[in-house]
């Protein structure tokens, strides 16, 4: 039995319910600005007040919404087993999506990234014990613009079986991408009932929905798709400095969400994510290693288990530009955080440099923060009282407790046993080993996990339709 399972809490109750009620009062007296044709329709049925392409949104609308949004999500893998489970304090990790460059391994560069990049990451993914989902990760430059979205979606499920987080950055890559989703199914339907992919949606700051945001969210929920809600405000530059203030506003512009989504299908799943960041005052950047953004980040969380929804948001990454301390300590505290926060899913591990650069060294080493956190949510687990007490009477006939029956009952049930990228050897055995940092032990295990086989491999008949696919849109 668990004594108790650790926790963290920003907002009170009072407060979630004064957020909840300016962000519907913002969305009824300032309104939000929507390019999209289709929602503007949507919109234009409901009766609702607009000016121009500003659209007032009633709170009554708002919370007829909310109460047809599914309060879990379970995505399936490639293969259609259930995987994870998003729902209450269920928490799940994957890699960050659409990063423009990589770090090189060999030379130490940040560079523009080319599809094999891609295929490795995906490989390694696939043998991450604690990374439970995969993402259209790297964007790389040796396919067509036009056909970036579908093509990053083959590759991941090409070569990993995980559930994937992906998005669109044209209107027209969605019915090729749901294309590429159905051939892991039997049906239309069976993709809504056992979902393979999350696609997530990014408003502008503040309180805009573009055309191609705006269309991705619909046309996932017509298809029953979940979408994950990526609002980024920047507190100090796009959102109000103060934290609560960026809070309310990432509120609302999540709440436009959810109302174009259960407009579009009702009953469409829907997660409550986010980027926010606040802006540094001396470089002009937007650090994502930063505390206050890490708060944002679970005050955003708290709203979203308040309105009962599954959520995201982005944490486990760093602002450093290589896996050094300083990524080290922003991965390990957003992660930490991020998993007494309860988020669904954590979407980060192995970003640098504001989101920008994809680092497998990194991936590695936020897989072993990540087995960790996943330990200490566990909790502590109490196995009968007396807890110390007989155990100790036992110490005086061999003065150690190695060989005692609770010890070798227990030790793996209690102990988290990380990979040889931590170092817990004796400074002689590490200098034997050569005296390797963290960062070389998780270039050297990279090699060892991109060389082995797949822990799923890709059934040939689906591989084959998938490349047919491909070849039938690639130009």
């Amino acid at each position: 039995m668990t004594i108790i399972k650790p926790k963290i809490q920003i907002l009170d109750n009072d407060h979630k319910k004064l957020i909840f009620n300016e962000a519907k009062n913002i969305l009824k007296t300032q309104g939000v600005f929507i390019e999209n044709q289709e929602a503007i329709e949507l919109f234009s049925q409901q009766g609702l007040n607009y000016k121009e392409q500003r659209f007032y949104i009633p709170p009554d609308l708002v919370d007829k919404c909310l109460e047809s949004v599914p309060n879990e999500i379970i995505l399936y893998d490639r293969e259609g087993k259930e995987h994870i489970l998003l729902k209450d304090d269920q928490v799940h990790f994957d890699p960050g999506s659409a990063a423009i460059f990589i770090l090189d391994e060999k030379t130490g560069e940040i560079r523009e990234a080319i599809s094999k990049d891609f295929i490795r990451f995906s490989k390694i993914v696939e043998q991450l014990n604690y990374i439970e989902a995969q993402s259209t990760a790297l964007i790389y430059q040796d396919v067509p613009k036009d056909a970036q979205d579908w093509h990053r979606l083959f590759i991941s499920l090409s070569n990993c079986h995980k559930p994937v987080v992906t998005g669109t950055f044209r209107k027209d890559s969605f019915s090729i991408m749901r294309e590429i989703l159905l051939a892991c199914r039997l049906s239309e339907d069976d993709l809504a009932r056992k979902p393979l992919a999350i696609f997530d949606a990014c408003p502008s700051p503040p309180l805009k929905w573009s055309d191609l945001t705006t269309q991705s969210v619909i046309d996932a929920a017509k298809s029953m798709i979940p979408s994950e809600f990526v609002s980024m405000p920047l507190a100090g530059a796009s959102a109000p400095i103060a934290l609560l203030g960026s809070i309310t506003q990432h509120c609302a512009e999540t709440l436009v969400g959810v109302v174009i989504a259960q407009l579009a299908k009702r009953g469409a799943p829907l997660i409550w994510g986010g980027s926010p960041a606040v802006m540094d005052m001396k470089h002009g950047t937007t650090p994502m290693g930063a505390i206050e953004t890490m708060m944002i980040n679970i005050g955003d969380i708290e709203m979203g288990k308040f309105l009962k929804m599954p959520t995201h948001a982005y944490m486990s990454l760093s602002d450093a530009k290589i896996p050094d301390a300083q990524a080290g300590f922003e991965a390990g505290m957003g992660a930490l955080l991020a998993g007494l926060a309860g988020i669904n899913m954590i979407s980060g591990p192995g970003m640098l440099d504001f989101e920008s650069t994809q680092s497998i060294e990194k991936l590695l080493i936020d897989n072993e923060i990540i087995g960790m956190v996943k330990r200490f949510l566990q909790g502590i687990e109490d196995y009968g009282s007396p807890f110390a007490l007989d155990i100790l009477k036992d110490f005086g006939e061999k003065e150690e407790l190695l060989s005692h029956p609770s010890t070798l009952k227990l030790f793996r049930k209690e102990l988290f046993f990380p990979s040889s990228i931590i170092d817990r050897k004796t400074r002689d055995s590490w200098k034997k080993l050569g005296s390797k940092s963290a960062r070389k032990r998780a270039r050297e295990e990279a090699n060892k996990l991109s060389n082995k086989t797949p822990i799923k491999p890709i059934d040939e008949s689906l591989a084959k339709e998938l490349k047919l696919i491909v070849s039938k849109y690639l130009r």
